[in-house]
Protein backbone atom coordinates (compact mmCIF):
# COMPACT_ATOMS: atom_id res chain seq x y z
CA UNK A 1 0.00 0.00 0.00
CA UNK A 2 1.34 3.43 -0.90
CA UNK A 3 2.46 5.77 1.85
CA UNK A 4 -0.06 8.41 0.77
CA UNK A 5 -2.86 5.91 1.36
CA UNK A 6 -1.57 4.68 4.70
CA UNK A 7 -0.65 8.01 6.30
CA UNK A 8 -3.53 10.22 5.31
CA UNK A 9 -6.40 10.76 7.72
CA UNK A 10 -7.54 9.07 10.92
CA UNK A 11 -11.19 9.65 11.78
CA UNK A 12 -12.16 9.44 15.45
CA UNK A 13 -15.76 8.98 16.56
CA UNK A 14 -16.93 11.16 19.44
CA UNK A 15 -20.28 11.80 21.09
CA UNK A 16 -19.78 15.49 20.30
CA UNK A 17 -19.16 14.68 16.62
CA UNK A 18 -16.39 12.96 14.72
CA UNK A 19 -13.04 14.69 14.26
CA UNK A 20 -9.99 13.98 12.12
CA UNK A 21 -6.24 13.75 12.49
CA UNK A 22 -4.68 14.69 9.16
CA UNK A 23 -1.08 13.95 8.19
CA UNK A 24 0.22 16.95 6.25
CA UNK A 25 3.96 17.47 5.89
CA UNK A 26 3.34 20.74 4.03
CA UNK A 27 1.77 22.61 6.96
CA UNK A 28 4.94 24.50 7.82
CA UNK A 29 5.86 25.33 4.23
CA UNK A 30 2.35 26.34 3.19
CA UNK A 31 0.71 27.78 6.30
CA UNK A 32 -2.68 29.42 5.73
CA UNK A 33 -3.95 31.86 8.37
CA UNK A 34 -7.58 31.49 9.42
CA UNK A 35 -8.99 35.04 9.84
CA UNK A 36 -11.65 33.74 12.26
CA UNK A 37 -9.09 32.12 14.56
CA UNK A 38 -7.08 33.13 17.58
CA UNK A 39 -3.80 31.23 17.82
CA UNK A 40 -2.36 30.01 21.12
CA UNK A 41 1.30 29.25 20.43
CA UNK A 42 4.23 27.83 22.36
CA UNK A 43 6.84 30.59 22.77
CA UNK A 44 9.49 28.15 21.58
CA UNK A 45 7.70 27.67 18.26
CA UNK A 46 7.74 31.45 17.81
CA UNK A 47 11.52 31.48 18.18
CA UNK A 48 12.39 28.40 16.15
CA UNK A 49 9.97 28.87 13.26
CA UNK A 50 9.82 32.66 13.01
CA UNK A 51 11.03 32.74 9.40
CA UNK A 52 8.57 30.06 8.24
CA UNK A 53 5.61 31.38 10.26
CA UNK A 54 6.46 35.09 10.09
CA UNK A 55 3.07 36.18 8.77
CA UNK A 56 1.28 34.24 11.51
CA UNK A 57 3.59 35.35 14.32
CA UNK A 58 3.23 39.01 13.29
CA UNK A 59 -0.55 38.56 13.28
CA UNK A 60 -2.08 40.44 16.21
CA UNK A 61 -4.47 37.57 16.98
CA UNK A 62 -1.85 35.38 18.67
CA UNK A 63 -1.18 34.55 22.31
CA UNK A 64 2.27 33.18 23.14
CA UNK A 65 2.73 31.00 26.22
CA UNK A 66 5.86 29.41 27.62
CA UNK A 67 5.09 25.69 27.76
CA UNK A 68 5.78 24.87 31.41
CA UNK A 69 3.77 22.96 34.00
CA UNK A 70 3.56 26.16 36.09
CA UNK A 71 1.77 27.86 33.21
CA UNK A 72 -0.73 24.98 32.94
CA UNK A 73 -2.43 25.79 36.23
CA UNK A 74 -5.93 26.85 37.16
CA UNK A 75 -4.42 29.99 38.66
CA UNK A 76 -3.11 31.10 35.23
CA UNK A 77 -6.38 30.54 33.34
CA UNK A 78 -7.88 33.98 34.20
CA UNK A 79 -4.90 35.69 32.53
CA UNK A 80 -5.40 33.71 29.32
CA UNK A 81 -9.12 34.55 29.35
CA UNK A 82 -8.27 38.24 29.77
CA UNK A 83 -5.89 38.01 26.79
CA UNK A 84 -8.60 36.40 24.66
CA UNK A 85 -11.17 39.03 25.63
CA UNK A 86 -8.71 41.78 24.73
CA UNK A 87 -8.36 40.16 21.30
CA UNK A 88 -12.12 40.31 20.90
CA UNK A 89 -12.87 36.60 21.09
CA UNK A 90 -16.37 35.68 19.90
CA UNK A 91 -18.43 32.49 20.01
CA UNK A 92 -17.91 31.86 16.29
CA UNK A 93 -14.11 32.07 16.60
CA UNK A 94 -11.81 29.05 16.59
CA UNK A 95 -8.91 28.66 19.00
CA UNK A 96 -5.93 27.03 17.28
CA UNK A 97 -3.22 25.50 19.47
CA UNK A 98 0.30 25.21 18.06
CA UNK A 99 2.63 23.38 20.43
CA UNK A 100 2.86 20.26 22.54
CA UNK A 101 0.72 18.76 25.28
CA UNK A 102 0.82 21.76 27.62
CA UNK A 103 -0.45 24.16 24.95
CA UNK A 104 -3.01 21.51 24.01
CA UNK A 105 -4.27 21.24 27.59
CA UNK A 106 -4.54 25.01 28.02
CA UNK A 107 -6.35 25.54 24.72
CA UNK A 108 -8.71 22.60 25.18
CA UNK A 109 -9.63 23.78 28.70
CA UNK A 110 -10.21 27.36 27.52
CA UNK A 111 -12.32 26.25 24.55
CA UNK A 112 -14.42 24.02 26.83
CA UNK A 113 -15.24 26.72 29.35
CA UNK A 114 -15.11 30.05 27.54
CA UNK A 115 -18.61 31.20 26.53
CA UNK A 116 -19.78 27.65 27.40
CA UNK A 117 -17.69 26.25 24.59
CA UNK A 118 -16.09 27.38 21.34
CA UNK A 119 -14.36 25.40 18.59
CA UNK A 120 -10.68 24.58 18.63
CA UNK A 121 -8.07 22.89 16.44
CA UNK A 122 -4.65 21.45 17.25
CA UNK A 123 -1.36 21.47 15.36
CA UNK A 124 0.89 19.28 17.56
CA UNK A 125 4.60 20.05 17.39
CA UNK A 126 6.07 17.40 19.72
CA UNK A 127 6.32 13.66 19.19
CA UNK A 128 4.48 13.07 22.45
CA UNK A 129 1.51 15.13 21.26
CA UNK A 130 1.56 13.77 17.71
CA UNK A 131 1.74 10.11 18.74
CA UNK A 132 -0.59 10.15 21.73
CA UNK A 133 -2.25 13.15 23.35
CA UNK A 134 -3.58 14.85 20.19
CA UNK A 135 -6.56 12.46 20.07
CA UNK A 136 -8.82 11.61 22.99
CA UNK A 137 -10.46 14.99 23.71
CA UNK A 138 -9.11 15.39 27.26
CA UNK A 139 -7.68 18.50 28.89
CA UNK A 140 -5.78 18.35 32.18
CA UNK A 141 -4.97 21.39 34.32
CA UNK A 142 -2.82 21.54 37.45
CA UNK A 143 -3.97 23.17 40.68
CA UNK A 144 -0.91 24.42 42.55
CA UNK A 145 1.11 21.31 43.44
CA UNK A 146 -1.50 18.75 42.34
CA UNK A 147 -1.01 17.63 38.75
CA UNK A 148 -3.93 17.32 36.33
CA UNK A 149 -6.67 17.58 38.96
CA UNK A 150 -8.97 19.70 36.78
CA UNK A 151 -10.02 18.94 33.24
CA UNK A 152 -12.63 18.62 30.53
CA UNK A 153 -13.57 16.47 27.55
CA UNK A 154 -13.70 18.50 24.36
CA UNK A 155 -12.19 17.14 21.13
CA UNK A 156 -10.65 19.50 18.59
CA UNK A 157 -12.50 19.81 15.29
CA UNK A 158 -9.31 19.05 13.43
CA UNK A 159 -5.73 17.93 14.11
CA UNK A 160 -2.96 18.50 11.58
CA UNK A 161 0.24 16.50 12.04
CA UNK A 162 3.36 17.79 10.29
CA UNK A 163 6.31 15.58 11.21
CA UNK A 164 8.76 18.26 10.09
CA UNK A 165 8.24 19.85 13.52
CA UNK A 166 10.11 16.87 14.96
CA UNK A 167 13.34 17.88 13.21
CA UNK A 168 14.03 20.60 15.80
CA UNK A 169 13.27 18.52 18.89
CA UNK A 170 15.98 17.53 21.34
CA UNK A 171 16.86 13.90 21.97
CA UNK A 172 15.05 14.09 25.32
CA UNK A 173 11.88 15.33 23.65
CA UNK A 174 12.01 12.47 21.15
CA UNK A 175 12.58 9.98 23.98
CA UNK A 176 9.59 11.44 25.79
CA UNK A 177 7.36 10.85 22.77
CA UNK A 178 8.75 7.36 22.26
CA UNK A 179 7.86 6.58 25.88
CA UNK A 180 4.20 7.24 25.14
CA UNK A 181 4.40 5.18 21.93
CA UNK A 182 5.85 2.27 23.90
CA UNK A 183 2.99 2.65 26.39
CA UNK A 184 0.28 2.46 23.71
CA UNK A 185 1.92 -0.56 22.08
CA UNK A 186 2.18 -2.34 25.45
CA UNK A 187 -1.50 -1.68 26.15
CA UNK A 188 -2.50 -2.94 22.71
CA UNK A 189 -0.88 -6.34 23.21
CA UNK A 190 2.38 -8.09 24.18
CA UNK A 191 2.87 -8.71 20.46
CA UNK A 192 2.68 -4.97 19.69
CA UNK A 193 5.16 -4.24 22.49
CA UNK A 194 7.52 -6.81 21.03
CA UNK A 195 7.21 -5.15 17.62
CA UNK A 196 8.16 -1.66 18.84
CA UNK A 197 10.93 -3.14 20.98
CA UNK A 198 12.50 -4.77 17.90
CA UNK A 199 12.40 -1.45 16.04
CA UNK A 200 13.39 0.73 18.99
CA UNK A 201 16.88 1.70 17.77
CA UNK A 202 15.62 2.34 14.23
CA UNK A 203 13.10 4.91 15.47
CA UNK A 204 15.92 7.42 15.82
CA UNK A 205 17.46 6.64 12.44
CA UNK A 206 14.59 6.06 10.01
CA UNK A 207 11.76 8.59 9.78
CA UNK A 208 9.59 6.15 7.80
CA UNK A 209 9.68 3.66 10.68
CA UNK A 210 8.92 6.44 13.16
CA UNK A 211 5.96 7.58 11.06
CA UNK A 212 4.55 4.04 10.82
CA UNK A 213 4.84 3.50 14.58
CA UNK A 214 3.31 6.93 15.24
CA UNK A 215 0.38 6.11 12.94
CA UNK A 216 -0.05 2.71 14.60
CA UNK A 217 0.01 4.32 18.05
CA UNK A 218 -2.85 6.66 17.17
CA UNK A 219 -4.93 3.83 15.74
CA UNK A 220 -4.31 1.71 18.84
CA UNK A 221 -5.44 4.56 21.08
CA UNK A 222 -8.41 5.30 18.80
CA UNK A 223 -9.81 1.81 19.50
CA UNK A 224 -9.98 2.50 23.24
CA UNK A 225 -11.27 6.06 23.18
CA UNK A 226 -14.08 5.20 20.79
CA UNK A 227 -15.24 2.52 23.23
CA UNK A 228 -14.80 4.65 26.35
CA UNK A 229 -14.51 8.34 25.48
CA UNK A 230 -15.06 9.60 29.02
CA UNK A 231 -12.57 7.40 30.86
CA UNK A 232 -15.09 5.31 32.79
CA UNK A 233 -13.74 1.86 31.98
CA UNK A 234 -11.32 0.31 29.50
CA UNK A 235 -9.75 3.64 28.55
CA UNK A 236 -8.27 3.74 32.05
CA UNK A 237 -5.63 1.39 30.63
CA UNK A 238 -4.13 4.47 28.95
CA UNK A 239 -2.98 5.46 32.43
CA UNK A 240 -0.45 2.61 32.38
CA UNK A 241 2.75 4.14 33.71
CA UNK A 242 1.00 7.43 34.46
CA UNK A 243 0.09 7.04 38.13
CA UNK A 244 3.75 6.38 38.93
CA UNK A 245 4.92 8.74 36.17
CA UNK A 246 2.93 11.72 37.46
CA UNK A 247 4.18 10.96 40.97
CA UNK A 248 7.76 10.93 39.66
CA UNK A 249 7.21 14.31 37.98
CA UNK A 250 5.91 15.78 41.23
CA UNK A 251 8.64 14.16 43.36
CA UNK A 252 11.41 15.49 41.08
CA UNK A 253 9.77 18.90 40.43
CA UNK A 254 9.48 18.03 36.74
CA UNK A 255 13.20 17.43 36.22
CA UNK A 256 12.23 14.34 34.22
CA UNK A 257 10.20 14.95 31.01
CA UNK A 258 6.69 13.54 31.02
CA UNK A 259 7.10 10.65 28.56
CA UNK A 260 10.32 9.53 30.22
CA UNK A 261 8.69 9.67 33.65
CA UNK A 262 5.93 7.50 32.18
CA UNK A 263 8.58 5.07 30.90
CA UNK A 264 9.96 4.75 34.43
CA UNK A 265 6.38 4.50 35.66
CA UNK A 266 5.74 1.52 33.39
CA UNK A 267 8.88 -0.15 34.70
CA UNK A 268 7.73 0.42 38.30
CA UNK A 269 4.25 -0.91 37.48
CA UNK A 270 5.80 -4.04 35.97
CA UNK A 271 8.12 -4.48 38.96
CA UNK A 272 5.25 -4.07 41.44
CA UNK A 273 3.30 -6.69 39.49
CA UNK A 274 6.29 -9.02 39.63
CA UNK A 275 6.74 -8.43 43.37
CA UNK A 276 3.04 -9.12 43.90
CA UNK A 277 3.56 -12.49 42.16
CA UNK A 278 1.38 -11.48 39.21
CA UNK A 279 3.71 -10.78 36.29
CA UNK A 280 6.02 -13.51 35.07
CA UNK A 281 9.59 -12.54 36.03
CA UNK A 282 11.00 -13.21 32.55
CA UNK A 283 8.45 -10.83 31.00
CA UNK A 284 9.43 -8.13 33.47
CA UNK A 285 13.10 -8.33 32.48
CA UNK A 286 12.28 -8.49 28.75
CA UNK A 287 10.18 -5.33 29.02
CA UNK A 288 12.71 -3.69 31.33
CA UNK A 289 15.38 -3.92 28.63
CA UNK A 290 13.42 -1.67 26.26
CA UNK A 291 12.09 0.64 28.97
CA UNK A 292 15.57 1.13 30.42
CA UNK A 293 16.89 2.22 27.03
CA UNK A 294 14.31 4.96 27.00
CA UNK A 295 14.93 6.39 30.48
CA UNK A 296 18.60 5.66 31.20
CA UNK A 297 19.60 9.22 30.25
CA UNK A 298 17.76 10.39 33.37
CA UNK A 299 19.03 7.76 35.78
CA UNK A 300 21.07 10.41 37.60
CA UNK A 301 17.93 12.21 38.80
CA UNK A 302 17.22 11.15 42.37
CA UNK A 303 13.66 10.02 43.05
CA UNK A 304 12.64 10.14 46.71
CA UNK A 305 10.55 7.12 47.70
CA UNK A 306 8.71 9.20 50.33
CA UNK A 307 7.84 12.01 47.91
CA UNK A 308 6.87 9.55 45.19
CA UNK A 309 4.56 7.61 47.51
CA UNK A 310 3.00 10.83 48.81
CA UNK A 311 2.30 12.05 45.28
CA UNK A 312 0.97 8.62 44.30
CA UNK A 313 -1.47 8.82 47.23
CA UNK A 314 -2.85 12.09 45.81
CA UNK A 315 -3.60 10.62 42.38
CA UNK A 316 -7.09 11.65 41.27
CA UNK A 317 -7.88 8.11 40.09
CA UNK A 318 -7.69 6.67 43.60
CA UNK A 319 -10.84 5.28 45.22
CA UNK A 320 -11.30 5.82 49.00
CA UNK A 321 -8.19 4.35 50.64
CA UNK A 322 -7.14 2.31 47.61
CA UNK A 323 -4.94 3.18 44.65
CA UNK A 324 -6.19 2.53 41.14
CA UNK A 325 -3.14 1.08 39.41
CA UNK A 326 -2.66 -0.21 35.89
CA UNK A 327 -0.48 -3.31 36.09
CA UNK A 328 0.36 -6.11 33.66
CA UNK A 329 -1.01 -9.58 34.37
CA UNK A 330 1.09 -12.75 34.28
CA UNK A 331 1.18 -12.71 30.46
CA UNK A 332 2.07 -9.03 30.15
CA UNK A 333 -1.48 -7.91 29.28
CA UNK A 334 -2.37 -4.55 30.84
CA UNK A 335 -5.13 -4.65 33.48
CA UNK A 336 -6.89 -2.24 35.86
CA UNK A 337 -7.11 -2.90 39.59
CA UNK A 338 -7.46 -1.41 43.06
CA UNK A 339 -4.58 -1.94 45.49
CA UNK A 340 -4.18 -1.14 49.15
CA UNK A 341 -1.97 1.80 50.02
CA UNK A 342 0.16 -0.21 52.41
CA UNK A 343 3.72 -1.18 53.30
CA UNK A 344 3.74 -4.00 50.76
CA UNK A 345 3.31 -1.54 47.89
CA UNK A 346 5.63 1.02 49.46
CA UNK A 347 8.37 -1.57 49.94
CA UNK A 348 8.02 -2.80 46.35
CA UNK A 349 8.54 0.75 45.05
CA UNK A 350 11.46 1.27 47.42
CA UNK A 351 13.05 -1.97 46.25
CA UNK A 352 12.66 -0.91 42.63
CA UNK A 353 14.32 2.46 43.21
CA UNK A 354 17.18 0.85 45.12
CA UNK A 355 17.84 -2.32 43.11
CA UNK A 356 16.48 -1.86 39.59
CA UNK A 357 16.71 1.77 38.69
Amino acid sequence: MAASQVYNTIKIRSLSGSYTAIFDDNLLSNFIINPKAIYIIDERIKKIYFSKLKNLINNSRCIFIKATENNKTLEKIPKYIKDLVQLGVKRDNTLIAIGGGIIQDITCFLSSTLMRGIKWEFYPTTLLAQADSCIGSKSSINTKEIKNLMGTFNPPKKIIIDMNFLDTLSRSEILSGVGEMIKVHAIDSPRSFKNISKKYDLIFEDKKILKKLLYDSLNMKKKLIEIDEFDKGVRNKMNYGHSFGHAIETATKYRIPHGIAVTIGMDIANFVSKEFKILNESIFYNMHETLYKNYKKYNHVIISNDLLFKALSNDKKNVENKLKLILPNKNGEITIGLYKKNSRLRNAIKKYLKEIR
